[in-house]
């Protein structure tokens, strides 16, 4: 009987032979239900906010009576119908006959200036369309200057000027679109008014936005301490300027011809410029070279630097970006309420702020959403409105917008540990 030859003491045990793996038979992951991408988007969790609080008022909120009055010329001709009781029959100039009903509310008055036609019906405190459209309208202008903030926040910083900035490029605006309009009759051609306007305003913004970005880089100092004397200069600018009095007059074209334009009986504008440019800071931050830039520099500065990413240029161009935002806000201001004052803007720096937090900036930068500055400022508005409508007393409103702010950092900083204990 033969022996078997002992292997040696730090010989390895045999290992099982190897298979090599075709990676052709690798089967690729599935992607992901186009439903739970939505439900996955950082924004999708805000929808939900605003559809809860939309459905609270709607319950909250008792019916009111409401009247809707329309002005006919008096060339128009109306009829007595026998039946039903209380029918007529109006014929406008140029239009066809409409037949009216008392039993849907509707009543006629002769006027000196022709027919007046009113139409009575009971809607929702909240849920009706002109309280909506005012809320959306009202939320424009904050979104629009929380879309820079939050660039901004992302980066890691702060700018506490926006409410002055937009103060300030509103009472340049005025004051050129006064002197373009007169008593209402424009020097310029429709067209050129618009763009002389908002030019103004943004150019404001922009000279505003490029003194803080210069100031922070600079001289080194955090930017919370730049803007907040920024702040009090550029109100101060904006009061000496004006000596605290309104300023108004301005061309029609930049008014009703433009920023109050009616499509489809609604003045849209302002709601249009909000998700234009929502969507162009969508596309900024997460499509481009700088969008991505700013999250780097907002992730570890240091790391940027090394990286060789231009960390001062690109702070500079933020808070540039910022101000001109703010100063088209206001060149909405001027043309939707046709004038415009120091006083502008007061106290809207927290509800920038509050929006870009609330819509997923992190104030330790590195994370933000350009989309959810925009449902942030809806959310906001959302607050403010619901306020008045539940016949609140109005001095609670920077208490509540406040606590939201303190409850959107304090969820920020508890996922951001969940997700470090995750990972370990």
């Amino acid at each position: 009987m033969t022996s078997q030859p002992t292997p040696p003491a730090n010989a390895a045990p045999p290992s099982a032979p190897s298979r090599a793996i075709d990676p052709s038979s690798a089967k690729p992951r599935a992607p992901k239900p186009w439903w739970l991408r939505i439900a996955g988007a950082p924004e999708f969790g805000l929808i939900v906010v605003i559809a809860a609080i939309v459905i609270g008022l709607r319950i909250a909120t008792p019916e009111i009576s409401r009247r809707d009055v329309t002005t006919l010329p008096a060339a128009s001709v109306v009829e007595d119908l026998p039946a039903p009781e209380g029918a007529f029959r109006l014929t406008a100039p140029g239009k066809p006959a409409v037949t009216y009903l008392e039993t849907d509310g509707y009543t006629y008055k002769r006027v000196p200036d022709g027919i007046l036609v009113s139409r009575a019906y009971t809607a929702n405190k909240f849920l009706n369309a002109d309280n909506i459209l005012s809320l959306l309208t009202a939320a424009s202008f904050i979104a629009v200057m929380a879309v820079g903030m939050t660039g901004i926040i992302v980066k890691g910083g702060i700018d506490l000027s926006v409410g002055a900035i937009y103060a300030l490029a509103a009472v340049s605006g005025a004051m050129v679109l006064h002197q373009l309009g007169g008593n209402g009759t424009p020097m310029t051609g429709p067209i050129a008014t618009v763009l002389l306007g908002v030019g103004t305003c943004v150019g404001v913004g922009f000279l505003c936005g490029a003194v803080n970005g210069l100031a922070t880089v600079g001289l080194k100092v955090h930017p919370f301490i730049i803007t907040l004397g920024g702040m009090a200069v550029y109100r101060g600018i904006a009061f000496v300027t004006t000596k605290g009095q309104s300023i108004s007059g301005f061309p029609e074209s930049f008014g009703s011809g433009f920023f109050r334009a009616e499509i489809f009986g609604v003045q849209p504008v302002p709601m249009l410029v909000m998700i234009v440019v929502g969507l162009i800071g969508w596309f900024v931050l997460t499509r481009t070279v700088f969008g991505r830039h700013t999250f780097a520099i907002g992730g570890n500065e240091i790391a940027a630097k090394y990286a060789g990413i231009p960390v001062g240029f690109t702070k500079i161009k933020l808070f540039v970006i910022c101000g001109g935002l703010a100063g088209l806000s206001a060149a909405m201001l001027l043309g939707y309420y046709g004038a415009g004052a120091s006083n502008a803007g007061q106290g809207y720096e927290l509800s920038v702020i509050a929006a870009a937090v609330v819509g997923g900036a992190s104030l330790s930068g590195g994370r933000g959403s350009a989309l959810g500055a925009v449902l942030g400022a809806v959310v906001i508005q959302l607050i403010d409105n619901s306020i008045l409508m539940l016949d609140i007393d109005q001095n609670y409103k920077e208490i509540v917008i406040g606590l939201a702010i303190v409850i959107a950092v304090v969820v920020d900083q508890a996922k951001n540990r969940l997700a470090a204990g995750g990972r370990k």
